[in-house]
């Protein structure tokens, strides 16, 4: 069986790891992300004598993964200093004659989950992470999202709560869903972080009232067959059921389907794949650029 290498490139640390084509992680290692030069340096290190195949890059964003394009393979606008324009592909390109799948971190999310995880033997899925930031990949068809670029549906509006006040915290966007519902805006908008809420605090309530309003929507464009939710906010497990109870009573029974009206809490569900479905995304990246070759 082939090994694999993976990438998991977050804003705040790098999780790189080895692992087989059934998804099996052998090996893996984490460090901050600091400048380009300084992580590139450690993934290059652990990398090397390893024997990879094929690597998988899932990204923190805007990327640009469409191949042919004068820019794919780089980590486009980010916020995030030093880089911006950063070409990962062609520097791990420069270092591992191997074939390379890169995508952002949530599709890659998505595959993994796709392939191993909570949506495996489904033919679409939507994974979505509320974290630092909120972000979401689709499979449909078993192929990623893809258009002029990536998805990003973390910046889509919502309707405001008629109880918050807090005006959003994201720099583009402002009370856009990743401005009002990521967590930054739990600690910013209560004044301690979100794991320092009890379960029965109103915040969960309202950060439920936005995330059902978001899979409202991308319920009825995509019309996924599964849809999981990750990242450090969803580890508040009491979250669940709100959402679940606040998305039927927004779809108000326009979708008449059992996985909505009858089995909601096994429709929408944590990562099968846990605190390894970046890190198993990106292998399942690393299989596709295999069997692409």
């Amino acid at each position: 069986m082939s090994i694999l290498g993976a990438i998991e490139a977050g804003g705040t640390k790098f999780v790189c790891g080895i692992g087989k084509e059934d998804g099996t992680v052998l090996e893996r290692v984490s460090f901050p992300t600091a400048t380009p030069e300084e992580t590139m340096a450690q993934v290059v290190s652990f990398f090397q004598n390893k024997g990879v195949e094929a690597i998988g890059v899932g990204s923190f964003g805007p990327i640009d993964p469409v191949k042919g394009s004068p820019t794919y393979g780089r980590i486009t606008t980010t916020p995030k200093p030093h880089w911006s324009n950063f070409d990962i592909v062609g520097h791990l390109g420069s270092h591992f004659q191997v074939p390379i799948e890169f995508d952002t971190d949530v599709n890659g999310a998505a595959l993994g989950e796709y392939t191993w995880g909570a949506a495996k033997g489904f033919d679409s899925c939507l994974y979505i992470t509320v974290g630092t930031g909120v972000g979401a990949g689709a499979v449909v068809g078993g192929e990623l999202v893809h258009g002029l670029s990536h998805p990003e549906m973390g910046h889509i509006l919502v309707r405001r709560h008629p109880e918050d006040k807090f005006e959003g915290f994201c720099p583009y966007h402002g009370d856009c869903l990743e401005g009002v519902a990521a967590g930054p805006s739990l600690s910013k908008r209560w004044g301690v972080p979100g794991a320092d809420l009890t379960p029965d605090h109103p915040a969960w309530e309202m950060e439920a009232y936005y995330l059902a309003q978001a899979l409202m929507n991308y319920i009825l464009i995509l019309s996924p067959q599964k849809i999981v939710m990750g990242g450090g906010v969803m580890k508040q497990l009491q979250l669940f059921p709100l959402i679940h109870a606040k998305l039927q009573e927004l779809l108000n029974g326009y979708v008449q389907l059992p996985a909505i009206s009858e089995q909601i809490a096994d429709y929408i569900v944590p990562p099968q794949l846990g605190d390894n479905a970046g890190l198993c995304g990106a292998l399942a990246l690393a299989k596709k650029a295999l069997a692409a070759g």
